[in-house]
Formats: C-alpha cells, sequence, structure tokens
C-alpha cells in the first residue's frame, strides 16, 4: 500500500520542525541564502541543507514519523539522497571544484533508480528546452526558479515560458504516461492561470511511452500536448596501449 502525503521534503513542515528543536538562526540562514549557479535548481539545496542539519542531530527519523511518512519508503529514501547529493554539488560549484553529474547507482531498489533518473532527465531538459520546443525559456521570478515550481499541492516539474510569453507547464514521466497525468497536469495548469495570469497556459506531458488511453484523453482537451523521449548512447575508443 502506497503511503500517502508529499513526496518531496516538505520545506515548509522542515522550517517550523527545525526552529522548534532550536534551530531558529540555521533556519533564517537557509531560507534567505542566495542560491546562484548554472543549474535550476535552489529550493532542492536548501532542502539538503536541512536534512543534513537533521541527520547531524539524529532528528530526521523523528521528522519522518511525524512530517513525511513518504521518506519512510525506498522513493523517499531516493528523494533525500538526491536532494544530499544537489546540495553537495552546490558546495563544490561554490568551491570551484563543481561535480560532474553522475546517475546514481548504489542501490538495489528499481524505484529509486527510476527516481534518480527522472530528476536527471528534468534538469537536462530543463537546460534545453529548445529539445522540446524552439524559444521555450524556464520561468524564473523573484530568485525563484522554473525547475520543481512549487505549487499548492504539489511541484511542477518544469515551468517554462513560450517566445508568445504565456507559461508551459511540464509534466515528466519516466516510464509510461497514464491518465492520472492529465489530471494533475489539468490541476497545474489551472493553478498558472488563476495565481499568475496571462493565460490561458498550455501543457506537456513527457514520457517514454505514451498509454493509449492517455492519447484519446487528451484529443479531447485543448492546449495539452503529449511528447516521447527517447535516450540514446554511444560507445567510442579514447586510447589504449600497443598490441
Amino acid at each position: 500500500m502506497e503511503i500517502e502525503g508529499k513526496k518531496r521534503f516538505p520545506l515548509r513542515e522542515a522550517y517550523a520542525f527545525a526552529s522548534e528543536n532550536g534551530f531558529g538562526d540555521q533556519v533564517d540562514e537557509i531560507r534567505e541564502m542566495e542560491i546562484e549557479w548554472d543549474r535550476g535548481y535552489t529550493s532542492t539545496v536548501r532542502r539538503g541543507r536541512l536534512i543534513r542539519l537533521f541527520q547531524e542531530h539524529e532528528l530526521l527519523p523523528k521528522f519522518i514519523a511525524r512530517d513525511w511518512p513518504f521518506g519512510a519508503t525506498p522513493r523517499g529514501d531516493a528523494e533525500r539522497r538526491r536532494c544530499l547529493r544537489i546540495g553537495d554539488e552546490y558546495d563544490a560549484f561554490l568551491s570551484g571544484k563543481f561535480l560532474e553529474e553522475n546517475m546514481e547507482t548504489d542501490t538495489d531498489e528499481g524505484e529509486s533508480l527510476e527516481f534518480a533518473l527522472e530528476a536527471h532527465l528534468r534538469d537536462f531538459l530543463a537546460r534545453n528546452l529548445g529539445h522540446i520546443e524552439s524559444g521555450l525559456r524556464l520561468h524564473q521570478s523573484e530568485g525563484k526558479s522554473g525547475v520543481e515550481f512549487a505549487i499548492d499541492g504539489g511541484r511542477i516539474d518544469i515551468l517554462a515560458v513560450d517566445t508568445s510569453g504565456r507559461f508551459v507547464v511540464i509534466e515528466l514521466k519516466l516510464s509510461q504516461g497514464r491518465n492520472k497525468a492529465l489530471g494533475q497536469l489539468l490541476y497545474y495548469m489551472g493553478w498558472i492561470d488563476n495565481h499568475l495570469g496571462n493565460g490561458p497556459c498550455r501543457g506537456i506531458i513527457i514520457a517514454n511511452d505514451i498509454a493509449e488511453e492517455l492519447t484519446i484523453a487528451v484529443s479531447r482537451v485543448a492546449g495539452v500536448t503529449l511528447c516521447r523521449y527517447k535516450m540514446n548512447f554511444s560507445i567510442e575508443q579514447a586510447g589504449g596501449g600497443a598490441a
């Protein structure tokens, strides 16, 4: 049975929990830190800092039990490690020793690996929006990035802006895009129209495999597009010893 609750490490609850446990100064520092680097993640860096703070003071199990039950699942553990990794990469960036992106391979959990791969796909597309549609750019407002864009009740994978200035809500599904993805997307689109205006916005679902049921459902919805991604890699010899 799937555990209900937030799948992302919840920032609001984490700030409150840290303050309640005597770390108000650290909360203010993390909340107000200016994050500027060549990647789209900002809130995830803050998550990494808070998770590290909780781990150092053995508070993480208590926080998971009270405010983030999803963190006790394999995918929740993958989210925890992802936030820590991105936090480490940001620290390395600040020190001039930015780490190359590496796929997580230290887990035997298929779901955990899928979660990590989806995060890498999201990050790649956020930096290469032209692969989705010519002229797309990442939404940026008051230091808030369009990657993992937080709204009431969820997070948009990528919030972009097209050449006409309209918002484009992009949702990624590593495996097959199913009908529930459409309902989620439509809620996100409605939220953007109601809170950010300049609508109606458009929506894009990107998945490796598009279910026939989803294709039929989307055919009745204006402003929603389905895209299928393909991942390719090649191996080339870079050198070697004499025979």
